[in-house]
């Protein structure tokens, strides 16, 4: 099937470079003749027929701009057999040929169903702060997002080392802690605690009482949201009563999802962008565009989300090495 018009949506968690992988699809599309549509809130969208035509205006003045123009949510509704009917049918009102959705796991999921029933030419491209797609070596926001947690480090560094105290600085990675070994590494921390490896509290306190020892006055430990001890607050407290030292907590939270992308996100973002389309001319679908070891690779929707990407073990080591 000839390729004549495309939809774009962003779905999920928001992740700075969207915006700019939402400029290089409608500009890449309409440099090839095709129509252009922005889906608005994700999926949600696609069911209720929120949907502007783009022209090269739309998406001007917007590639420095975090979030997402096109807004993003999850939708509970596009996950039933009625919902996609709905969303087919706005796809038909519209003339729309093909998708590009932009997004994490949860996305790629529901390209994968909708394509599935209705074979429907779809090709995703990931962007979550997370890092933690199967198929891209790095996912669109998360440059930003290490860069963002790592300002705030560098700033509480100042005064943990003031006070001379142990702070527990959590980061975002509900169930990846790619965000918490590229800050921890980057951030000179003196532990990282994340979901791909058993924690052990009495190994970091006892850890943390040899820094005191040989004369360290402060601390710092990075932990992901998802680490199976629990959040920042109860490992703090389960150290307390190790070490028996105060502590504090830093929660950062959203401000890793916003702010301007960085120029990595920006190009990443562009080049995937530019990319999804070409692919979607040449045939491509069901699958998500990423780039691993620098060449562009597009892998099944399914393995997106079923195979697990795992975290590099000597970034771990260097860690705990360097630490010592």
């Amino acid at each position: 099937m000839k390729v004549k018009s495309i939809g774009v949506l962003t779905s999920g968690g928001d992740a700075p470079g969207m915006n700019a992988a939402i400029r290089a699809i409608v500009r890449t599309a309409l440099h090839h003749k095709i129509a252009v549509y922005g889906i608005k809130h994700g999926y949600n969208g696609l069911v209720h027929d929120d949907v502007i035509e783009c022209d090269r205006s739309s998406v001007a003045n917007m590639l420095q701009r975090g979030g997402t123009i096109l807004g993003t949510a999850r939708s509970a509704e596009f996950e039933t057999e009625a919902g996609m009917k709905l969303a087919r049918q706005t796809m038909n009102t519209h003339h729309i040929d093909a998708l590009i959705a932009i997004g994490g796991d949860g996305t790629m999921r529901g390209a994968h169903e909708f394509s599935k029933k209705y074979d429907i030419p779809i090709i995703g491209l990931p962007g979550t702060i997370d890092n933690d797609l199967f198929g891209t070596d790095f996912t669109i926001g998360f440059d930003t997002a290490v860069n963002s947690a790592l300002e705030a480090v560098d700033r509480i560094r100042d005064s943990a080392s003031s006070l001379e105290r142990l702070f527990f600085i959590e980061v975002m990675g509900r169930c990846a802690g790619f965000i918490g070994l590229k800050v921890a590494l980057a951030g000179g921390a003196d532990d990282v605690l994340i979901p791909e490896t058993p924690t052990d509290i009495q190994a970091l306190a006892n850890k943390i009482t040899e820094n005191r020892k040989r004369g360290k006055t402060f601390s710092i430990v990075i932990v992901s949201e998802g680490d199976e001890a629990g959040d920042a607050y109860t490992i703090a407290e389960k150290i307390k009563k190790l070490v028996r030292e105060d502590y504090r907590v830093a929660v950062l939270g959203y401000i890793q999802r916003g702010g301007a992308p960085t120029a990595n996100d920006r190009c990443l973002a562009a080049t995937l962008g530019y990319e999804a389309v070409c692919g979607l001319l040449r045939g491509k679908q069901g699958c998500m565009v990423g780039q691993i070891d620098k060449r562009i690779v597009f892998t099944p929707f399914r393995d997106t989300f079923t195979k697990k990407k795992t975290i590099d073990p000597q970034v771990y080591t260097i860690i705990k090495t360097l630490s010592e």
